[in-house]
């Protein structure tokens, strides 16, 4: 399991805050984990991150190597509002097996499972993650998700990660142009990989560029495609390259 960092809001403007730069509906709080992400103005991934309400607390579960940026990013828009933003000493849980009475349901997939926070770090267990996340085409931070990402092209309507009626958040104008206005030409997608071509590699189909190899696990993987040249095969170095999910 990749490393996460929990961090803490406090405030009486807590909420006010978030629904002005988060992608999701801070209402859905109420039904226990949110998924959502910060973009820039220009639209593009900053981070992507998990919800909780606790109490008077919201707690905010993060990969650890966005969490230090987060937290300034996340610093620098409060300015005056009543929120208070730290790190707390809790460990992210998570299986798949039957829910726990302290575990939420992750909510980008039934098949995650759930998620826990607790006092105590996690025992490896055996669950095989990366096939999980290739199988249903969750992107992760620093793979999938890069600085470059439109998040409508990582999935994230169908991850239940963005809402559209929620009004004004940082970057919203131009997720929503892309949701009403645009049909989406490039994205995420499941691919099976024939011989040997790992996390990175140039896809082309007649020669010309058609995405990059993503999260391999076997023989399935998830690329990153342009859709119109992703309709036949496809190489990426020496290995052939299909996709699946169309």
């Amino acid at each position: 399991m990749s490393k996460r960092r929990t961090l803490k809001l406090t405030g009486h403007d807590v909420d006010d805050f978030l629904q002005g730069l988060i992608t999701n509906d801070i209402a859905r709080l109420k039904n226990g984990l949110v998924y959502a992400a910060l973009l820039t103005p220009q639209g593009k991934y900053i981070a992507d991150f998990f919800l909780l309400r606790q109490g008077d607390v919201v707690l905010l579960d993060v990969a650890d190597p966005l969490a230090d940026m987060l937290l300034a990013r996340l610093n620098m828009y409060k300015l005056r509002a009543d929120v208070a933003i730290a790190p707390v000493d809790l460990h992210v849980h998570r299986g798949t097996g039957e829910r726990p009475e302290d575990g939420f349901a992750d909510p980008r997939h039934e098949a995650l499972g759930w998620r826990a926070y607790r006092d105590t770090p996690q025992e490896d267990d055996d669950t095989d993650w990366t096939a999980l996340r290739v199988a249903h085409l969750i992107p992760q931070s620093g793979v999938e998700l890069t600085p470059d990402t439109f998040i409508l092209e990582a999935g994230f309507e169908r991850l239940n990660g963005v809402d559209f009626r929620k009004g004004c958040y940082v970057g919203q104008e131009v997720t929503a142009r892309m949701k009403h206005k645009t049909e989406l030409r490039k994205g995420l997608a499941r691919v099976s990989v024939q011989g040997p071509a790992e996390t990175g590699e140039d896809i082309t189909v007649s020669g010309k560029p058609a995405g990059t190899l993503l999260t391999r696990s076997g023989d399935a993987a998830i690329a990153y495609l342009r859709y119109d040249r992703a309709k036949e095969p496809m190489q990426a170095g020496t290995a052939r390259v299909l996709r699946t999910d169309a």
